[in-house]
């Protein structure tokens, strides 16, 4: 492809994608700009699960969609580490523990696995050293250290002088309309840390008072030196919007709703910090197939990015939603679907580097999906593929071992590939032994287990058919092997059908198993040969 091609093909393709598209948006809405503020975060209050990584990778993928056009980036994530602690997750340990630290913030709450200085930090760091294995580098913003160095002071005085603005703009979509008394901020108790504070008086300038429910402590705090004064969440968003100069922040439905939190932030940022909300779109649910409702981690419901990547090629993990639009909800699979899910991925990979024939509009929207599933960038060649299929079956004929697998195939220390497909290798092995079917499931039998009792008949299709492998298998495909074993069950007068399930029960002790012509050549010669003799009659 030319110089002049190859422009030309990058600018149909730039718009073929959501992420193009909305990146496109950004820039329409927001301007021509020196430095594009995308956004986005979460609180640690329980394990970060695959349904907030939806929203992460969104963000990522806007973002080097933005990039593509020439633009400067820049990812934030938001740890809400700050937040009260609500509710002990059910997956937690020391659950006894943990509740006395209930109503105290999430990063002044311990670590019940004793393994981090906070329950925040905890959550936190497995999802920050998760990320750039999925080619994620956000920059994260701490927002306990913010609140608690009074980084916000300033902010923190417009909400309680726009306090009406702000009750009324809530009041709007309410049932029950806010008390009079009510403050858009809150206070953690400086004395016992709990936010179970009554705000008795503000002086109108930079001091509050407030009686803590809990342990009776009374006390007049400075905004711009306490560290316990903060916004409730719904001011606290659109005030970061202001602060950070946000362009670019997706949220989940519920946050969309009418009347939600998204629309009164929209109006919050405009009334009390004179900025326009930051150009977004809705992203739906994730769920976990064969598991109903809604991920929650404060239930401890969840499954985490950890746990996906166990099963899935980091590429593929970003296929998964690069693939599929925000809107739509979809579910991660870890039954068979994960075999078509891999094989998907792998037409994707085809298609891009030419080995797949398409149509051009196909092969645009292909292009483009296989560049974003990429953790850097895209390689000059296309990746040696093992599909996943035919790794689980060289895993289950070589005893799990990778190395002989790799042997196998051919592929050495010195092959550039090798790395992917040793992880590939690995995703499989911890498919098989922890979600495959039963009826997927099988071994090779022990060559010092019991001879399989056979009849007179058997035995000699068996011995035929040892013969010819013994004499030719090196010199067998998959189409020759299928003759043959057809060929033998014929001249020993047995039925197709029952020799397959013969061949199965003595190679696997199953009477059916993986495409057997193709299984054959996957075995260590030998092998097959010392088990097509371990019989009896």
């Amino acid at each position: 492809m030319g110089a002049h091609e190859a422009k030309t093909h990058e600018a149909k393709t730039q718009a073929t994608h959501w992420a193009d598209i909305y990146a496109d948006k950004i820039i329409r809405e927001k301007g021509e700009k020196e430095l594009y503020v995308c956004a986005s975060g979460i609180t640690p209050s329980g394990t970060i699960h695959i349904g907030n990584f939806r929203e992460i990778i969104s963000v990522d993928l806007v973002a080097r969609a933005l990039k593509r056009k020439g633009k400067n980036v820049r990812f934030i994530y938001s740890w809400d580490d700050y937040d009260v602690f609500r509710k002990v997750p059910a997956n937690m340990p020391e659950q006894e523990r943990l509740k006395t630290y209930l109503r105290k913030p999430i990063t002044l709450t311990p670590d019940p696995t004793g393994t981090e200085k906070s329950y925040a930090r905890k959550n936190e760091r497995e999802v920050e050293e998760l990320l750039p294995i999925v080619g994620v580098h956000p920059d994260y913003i701490y927002q306990a250290d913010k609140y608690r160095n009074s980084a916000y002071a300033e902010e923190i005085r417009k909400a309680l002088e726009h306090r009406e603005t702000i009750r009324n703009t809530l009041n709007e979509h309410r049932t029950s309309p806010l008390p009079a008394d009510w403050w858009p901020i809150s206070i953690f108790c400086l004395a016992c840390d709990r936010d179970t504070t009554k705000i008795e008086d503000w002086d109108g300038q930079w001091k509050l008072t407030y009686t803590c429910d809990s342990c009776g402590h009374n006390e007049t705090v400075d905004i711009r030196s306490s560290p316990g004064v903060k916004l409730l969440w719904r001011i606290d968003w659109p005030m970061r919007w202001a602060y950070q100069r946000v362009d670019f922040e997706p949220a989940g439905k519920e946050h969309h709703s009418a009347g939600g939190s998204f629309d009164t932030a929209r109006k919050i940022v405009k009334q009390v910090y004179n900025f326009e909300a930051p150009t977004t779109f809705k992203y739906d649910f994730i769920g976990i197939k064969g598991r109903g409702g809604k991920i929650s981690s404060s239930a401890g419901e969840v499954v985490g990015l950890g746990e996906v990547l166990k099963i899935y090629q980091p590429e593929v993990v970003r296929y998964m939603f690069t693939s599929t639009r925000p809107n739509s909800e979809f579910s991660i699979s870890f039954d068979l679907d994960v075999i078509k899910l891999y094989e998907d991925y792998d037409r994707c990979e085809r298609i891009y580097y030419d080995r797949e024939k398409v149509s051009e509009k196909r092969k645009d929207r292909e292009r483009r999906i296989y560049e974003l599933s990429q953790i850097e960038s895209v390689l000059s060649h296309m990746p040696t593929q093992i599909p996943f299929r035919h790794l689980c079956n060289l895993l289950q004929s070589n005893d799990g071992s990778i190395d002989r697998v790799l042997q196998y195939l051919k592929i050495d220390s010195r092959d550039e590939d090798l790395d992917r497909i040793r992880r590939r290798a690995g995703c499989a092995l911890n498919w098989i032994n922890a979600y495959a079917p039963e009826d997927f499931r099988f071994s090779l039998r022990p060559s010092d287990s019991a001879p399989l009792k056979v009849t007179v008949l058997e035995e000699k299709a068996l011995a035929l058919f040892r013969d010819e492998l013994e004499k030719n298998l090196d010199n067998h495909n998959e189409k020759s092997i299928s003759l043959i074993i057809y060929s033998t069950a014929k001249e020993a007068g047995i039925d197709p059908k029952d020799f397959f399930k013969l061949v199965y029960r003595v190679l696997i002790n199953k009477e059916k198993g993986p495409r057997l012509a193709g299984f054959l050549l996957t075995i260590n010669k030998e092998r097959i040969l010392k088990l097509l003799k371990l019989i009896s009659l």
